[in-house]
């Protein structure tokens, strides 16, 4: 049977600081989309762009910090698990221009069967414990920032980056260096809340893990 909950307060003054970089983040990202379309005008919102190697970097970085809170703090281990596969997969999904390119085709798809398939089928495995933990991660601001991210990434900007759309906004002048960047930046937006739903639910770990070292009163 689980423990309840532990205290997991957190101060307006810590919750401001967070605010703030977090707006900073995201006005460097946006500052660098603008450099790139500035300054690299052969390179901008391809693979090799400012921010297509920005969105490996986050995805990267959210799976340091998901393999953290799941092995070193061992916080919520089926939870962080699907996190973990769908980033996971996220990232290789993003490496498939080179990964078509230097090895063969369709080989991230391979790669994201191999994360996906024994990922899901431990979650059914350990399904109740699954529904136990999501129980307690479905109340924290980690998974409403998480939620914002996937939204943003994987609905809003493919429909916000459609050929259609834009064709019908710039009619005779289309071209599709408008589509690609408004589809690349707005996907490295949805890819920067959940970086921010990945570090939050870090901290949160963090702070679950150093209360269970507190001894029990009696």
């Amino acid at each position: 049977m689980s423990l309840p909950p532990p205290n997991w307060p957190i101060n307006f003054k810590t919750t401001l600081m967070r605010a703030i970089l977090y707006v900073l983040f995201i006005g460097a990202i946006a500052q660098g989309a603008y450099l790139e379309a500035l300054y690299m005008p052969e390179l901008r919102f391809s693979e090799y762009g400012f921010t297509e190697l920005a969105q490996t970097a986050v995805l990267a970085t959210c799976c340091l910090m998901l393999i953290y809170v799941r092995h070193v703090l061992k916080i919520w281990p089926t939870v962080t698990l699907l996190l973990f596969a769908f980033i996971a997969s996220s990232l290789v999904r993003e490496q498939d221009y080179f990964l078509d390119e230097y090895i063969a085709r369709h080989t991230w798809k391979i790669l994201v069967a191999l994360i996906v398939i024994p990922s899901i089928a431990w979650v059914v495995i350990k399904r109740h414990q699954f529904l136990d933990e999501f129980r307690y991660y479905s109340n924290t601001f980690a998974f409403g920032l998480f939620a914002g991210g996937v939204l943003t990434t994987y609905v809003f900007s493919r429909l916000y980056g459609r050929s259609i759309f834009w064709e019908a906004v710039l009619e005779d002048n289309y071209v599709r260096t408008f589509k690609d960047a408004a589809e690349e930046v707005t996907e490295l937006l949805g890819y920067s809340l959940i970086l921010f739903a990945t570090l939050e639910l870090l901290l949160l770990a963090r702070r679950i893990y150093l209360t269970r070292q507190l001894p029990r009163s009696s």
